[in-house]
């Protein structure tokens, strides 16, 4: 069973069906005349949430922000629709919904004048005080009624429309504080967002090259013709030409002859000479890159016999 001061809390908060369906935001609070405990709460239900309905909350529980009901979603949704124009329920309101609800409702807890939900007395004589919570504040007024007679009070104030001033007749418009479970200040038609992709480009750094120059040994081989000189050893006869050289020395004598030989040997030497020229530089190029993210979009659905004009 809530408490007062837990009850006071669901104001703003989201109520949740015993399946831990969203049922939608409490608007309003209504507490027991004599007792003072938490009997029903309204939430804003139906086509743009403009059905406000009612929900006992004897067994309800409320924990960190979500009051759950002992009830269905749709079973709340076919609650009959009761009319509070002075703020409070009357006795056959309170059988009506007690009854739909499948509850016992017990008449003997029900004391005073019109047996209402919504009224709490202060035991001070004459004087009744009926308290209304602020959904949206979520604070507490008070206004003092006579017993024989509840005060006259402004039916737009407590329904949340704006009235005719001249026929009297309620517009239909209803106000945000109590009714408008999307949270922000919005007329009687939803706005269906989605959101979608954009995608560009971004230049950033990718990687660095470095241009450097080093030094490695080789073997080089070549082929290069050499020659040499070699003795040969000449042998001729004596003959009338050469008979004057052959003796014109003495007859016996010692003698030697030396000839020097030569020959050639490879030679190397290096030299450095410019083979090209090279430098660093970038070249764009384009490639296909698939990006995949989500988007999120709002849907709107409509509950009940609707016809659809697009």
């Amino acid at each position: 069973m809530l408490s007062e001061n837990d009850a006071r809390q669901t104001i703003g908060s989201t109520a949740y069906s015993s399946d831990g369906d969203k049922i939608g935001t409490v608007g309003q609070l209504f507490l027991d005349d004599e007792t003072g405990r938490p009997e029903f709460i309204t939430v804003n239900t139906g086509l743009f949430g403009n059905k406000e309905t009612y929900i006992p909350v004897s067994d309800a529980t409320f924990d960190d922000d979500r009051l759950t009901v002992p009830f269905s979603k749709e079973h709340v949704k076919g609650a009959p629709n009761v009319d509070t124009a002075d703020g409070h329920l009357d006795r056959p309101d309170e059988e009506r919904l007690y009854e739909y609800y499948n509850l016992q409702y017990s008449s003997s807890s029900r004391t005073g004048d019109a047996g209402t939900s919504g009224r709490t007395t202060d035991g001070l004589g004459d004087t009744d005080r009926s308290t209304t919570t602020d959904s949206v504040t979520g604070t507490s007024s008070v206004t003092d009624h006579d017993r024989d007679g509840i005060a006259d009070r402004d039916r737009d104030g407590i329904a949340g429309r704006d009235t005719d001033s001249t026929t009297g007749r309620s517009s239909g418009v209803r106000h945000t504080e109590g009714h408008d479970t999307s949270g922000p200040t919005t007329d009687d038609a939803m706005t269906r967002s989605e959101e979608h992709l954009q995608v560009g480009t971004t230049s950033q750094e990718a990687g660095r090259v470095r241009l450097r120059k080093y030094v490695t040994t080789e073997q080089e081989t070549r082929t290069v013709p050499v020659s040499k000189e070699q003795a040969v050893l000449e042998r001729e006869p004596i003959t009338d030409a050469n008979v004057g050289d052959a003796v014109s020395g003495p007859d016996i004598s010692e003698e030697e002859h030396e000839v020097v030989l030569s020959e050639e040997r490879p030679t190397v030497s290096k030299t450095t000479e410019p083979v090209e020229r090279v430098r660093l530089g970038t070249e764009t190029v384009t490639d296909q890159e698939t990006v995949t993210e989500e988007v999120r979009k709002e849907h709107i659905e409509a509950d009940g016999d609707v016809d659809d004009r697009r």
